[in-house]
């Protein structure tokens, strides 16, 4: 995993994300998903470009079911941006990084 790509979990939900003073996307993924391994790659990318106007993170759904349950992600990946702990866009599914430039324009402009 990238530097830049912060892995976070139900410990660390509130500090890394509710409470960043940056927008924060999520990536809901787990180990055994083919899109997620294939998408892996390019939010990586993206955080290398991207880290000073968004922070980059990841949640194992199967090791953190209660914020995935929280957020009702159903199938994954499923990305979430979050601004000010809100939940702001929802996507899902593995893209190429200009899709994802595109859905993240708002903050990354």
């Amino acid at each position: 995993m990238g530097a830049d790509v912060l892995e976070v979990n139900e410990q660390s939900w509130q500090a890394e994300i509710v409470d960043s003073d940056r927008p924060v996307l999520v990536d809901f993924w787990a180990p055994w998903c083919g899109p997620c391994r294939i998408v892996a790659p390019v939010i990586e990318e993206l955080a290398g470009e991207f880290s000073s106007k968004v922070k980059f993170a990841k949640i194992n759904v199967d090791d953190n079911p209660r914020i995935a349950g929280q957020f009702q992600v159903m199938s994954i990946p499923t990305f979430i941006l979050y601004e000010n702990g809100e939940a702001r866009r929802r996507f899902m599914g593995a893209m190429p990084k200009e899709r994802f430039v595109d859905e993240l324009s708002e903050w990354l402009g």
